[in-house]
């Protein structure tokens, strides 16, 4: 009896340690006058090579899921203003059932590309243990051919739901070959479906691309029985790795230098460190409703994430208490300092931080001229800020500019002397006009 290659490539895929010898042996003993064990294997190999060339490739249940974006986009018009933008397309691929999910996003940020992979494993209803992207810079912050290195949320997303992340190998298109037949079928059965109609939201548009998503699972398949729903079903949920209780919590990552006044800034709001870090370099993490701050992977402050621009959360006990004086500052503190520099840099100081709606919002320029004295000294800082308040720029920038280009060494533009009146017969001058106004007061004129 010939044996059934189709079961035979659906138990190798399905179950990591099975082998032809030991489905042979089975096939033997339920068949005594079978094949051979060499035709039996000559067979399966024969019914393989009838196969499309990526499904050659061994991928075991719920081993990979395979992501990429199509090179396809889909334009949605907005109703309001009639302007159209153009939406990408997601696709994730499961590598032993070719199961297939995709959406459309407005971009591939690192926005879009996370929230992209948390939809795919809700919908595929678990985790492979290894995702599979190509080089995206929103995954891959630099791409090696042996050591690529993942942008940090990325890394995130994969500790968060216990997968590891294999970026394909530059210029190894194999190593991705399911995301990019993926891509292919996605953009033949369900793109190409969609050519002739017209979207109003990205909302309308994934709904029409889940229902044609649907059904392309649900379609069989041409050279094998079966398809890829039934695949998943039988081989990949199964072995999928389950979902996380918690959904991901989307959180960017960036470097940051711990300010004078012991702050940094996170989108225009300034939140507090420990006073030892001040100078020092740190790594913020922000979500939507937190801020945290790390030094040496150890968190050194948490803060509740506020939108106040301009504002700053500060908790105090990261306040020194020896440097309560240093810390707690008020204009006239800063002038004072900057004074010592010189009485031109105190009113250079003065009016940086009178031209600001609130005087807070120019501390920190007003530090920076002052800061400026360890770089040029504080004879050099005293010429421009002179320079400064005589043609009236009261900017951090312009100061800088002017030690930078070194106009603080040339002279002064002396100041234009007014002119006196011109002395003239039939000019009457102010005595006329005085002696007037004295008669009309006594009633003369």
């Amino acid at each position: 009896m010939l044996p059934d290659c189709a079961a035979i490539h659906k138990e190798l895929k399905s179950r990591r340690n099975v082998t032809l010898q030991l489905l042979w042996e089975e096939y033997k003993q339920a068949h005594p006058s079978g094949y051979a064990y060499r035709w039996y294997c000559e067979l399966y190999r024969e019914w393989q090579r009838q196969l499309d060339v990526v499904l050659r490739q061994e991928h075991h249940a719920g081993e990979k899921m395979f992501v990429d974006y199509a090179g396809q986009t889909v334009a949605v018009t907005d109703q309001k203003t009639g302007e159209v933008r153009q939406a990408q397309v997601f696709v994730a691929v499961l590598g032993a059932s070719n199961y297939t999910y995709a959406e459309a996003t407005w971009t591939q940020n690192l926005w879009d590309w996370t929230h992209s992979h948390v939809r795919a494993f809700e919908f595929f209803a678990g985790t492979a243990k290894l995702v599979v992207p190509d080089n995206l810079k929103s995954g891959v912050k630099a791409p090696c051919w042996y050591e690529p290195e993942l942008n940090r949320t990325y890394g995130d997303l994969a500790i968060h739901y216990g997968v590891g992340i294999l970026p394909a190998r530059p210029y190894h298109p194999r190593d991705k070959s399911k995301a990019e037949v993926g891509v292919q079928v996605v953009q033949r059965w369900v793109l190409a479906a969609l050519r002739k109609r017209q979207f109003f939201s990205l909302t309308e548009l994934n709904e029409a691309i889940l229902e044609l998503v649907v059904k392309l699972n649900e379609r069989p398949f041409r050279k094998m029985a079966g398809s890829r729903a039934e695949l998943y079903r039988l081989i990949d949920r199964p072995a999928l790795q389950p979902l996380p209780t918690g959904r991901f919590e989307y959180a960017e990552w960036r470097r940051a230098r711990v300010n004078l006044d012991y702050h940094v800034e996170v989108d225009q709001h300034y939140y507090s460190t420990p006073y030892q870090l001040v100078g020092k370099e740190v790594d913020v993490r922000s979500t939507s409703s937190t801020v945290e701050i790390f030094h040496q992977g150890k968190r050194v402050a948490s803060h509740v994430r506020s939108r106040l621009a301009y504002k700053a959360t500060t908790e105090a006990g990261h306040r020194p208490k020896s440097h309560q004086a240093y810390l707690e500052w008020t204009p006239t503190r800063i002038i004072e300092w900057a004074g010592k520099v010189g009485p031109f840099t105190a009113r250079l100081v003065e009016g940086i931080l009178t031209s600001k709606p609130h005087p807070e919002m120019g501390y920190r320029s007003a530090l920076g001229v002052i800061r400026l004295e360890r770089r040029y000294g504080a004879e050099r800082l005293e010429a421009a800020s002179t320079r400064a308040v005589r043609m009236k720029l009261y900017r951090f920038q312009s100061v800088k500019s002017m030690l930078k280009s070194g106009q603080d060494c040339d002279p002064l533009p002396e100041l234009v002397p007014i002119p006196f009146p011109v002395q003239h017969e039939n000019l009457r001058g102010p005595d006329y006009y005085a002696a007037a106004e004295t008669r009309r007061e006594v009633g003369q004129c």
